[in-house]
């Protein structure tokens, strides 16, 4: 059961959420049209929060933790890859900065000839809390040797985000933006992200 200081965090980070949602509203020329795509972003960076409060980095060496950094680095260039944070392909257009709703935005957009970026903030978040938590895993397989390393590569908990993403589209590339303006449906993307967390913090292969 989460402790009375749990739930006064949670309560603070979800008024705060809200706060600020209405904030942008009524300031800004957008109007609100689903409120359950809006929610989308703060369930990732919310369950971002969780895990990482969650889960500590074990103690290892300077090389077992260079080499997880390292791991984990590149599962983040994997997810953004797959995940649409940046292709390998552009339009040429330049930078600019995107006024979205918040956790959706603000978002950075760059398209150049040969790349595109699209930072989203829920998505960079979400994306770098995968990777923060395969290299706690890395490091804990790291502890039984190249046996558990060897485990470590068949980790469904690991590789379940990636191939879901590839899977599913999830929030398929730059048009990620044109389509939280059309209210496409996140929820499939949602639930990927989110079962991924809580099998990477849990970790039922240790």
């Amino acid at each position: 059961m989460p402790t009375r200081k749990a739930l006064l965090y949670a309560a603070f980070v979800l008024n705060g959420e809200l706060a600020l949602v209405l904030f942008y509203f009524a300031v800004s020329s957008s109007v609100p049209t689903d409120p359950v795509v809006l929610a989308y972003p703060f369930v990732w960076i919310n369950a971002s929060i969780w895990a990482v409060s969650r889960v500590d980095l074990p103690e290892a060496s300077r090389r077992q933790r260079a080499f997880a950094l390292a791991l984990g680095v590149a599962y983040f260039l994997v997810l953004g890859g797959v995940g649409g944070l940046f292709m390998f392909h552009g339009a040429d257009l330049g930078a600019r900065v995107s006024w979205l709703s918040p956790g959706w935005g603000p978002a950075f957009v760059y398209s150049g000839a040969d790349l595109t970026v699209s930072l989203l903030p829920f998505k960079v978040i979400g994306y770098a809390t995968l990777a923060y938590l395969v290299a706690a895993t890395v490091l804990d397989a790291a502890k039984t040797g190249v046996a558990g390393l060897l485990g470590l590569l068949a980790c469904v908990s690991c590789a379940w985000p990636v191939a879901a993403t590839v899977f599913t589209g999830a929030f398929g590339s730059a048009s990620a933006l044109a389509a939280a303006a059309q209210n496409e449906p996140y929820a499939l993307s949602t639930v990927v992200f989110v079962s991924s967390v809580l099998l990477l913090a849990w970790r039922p292969t240790q």
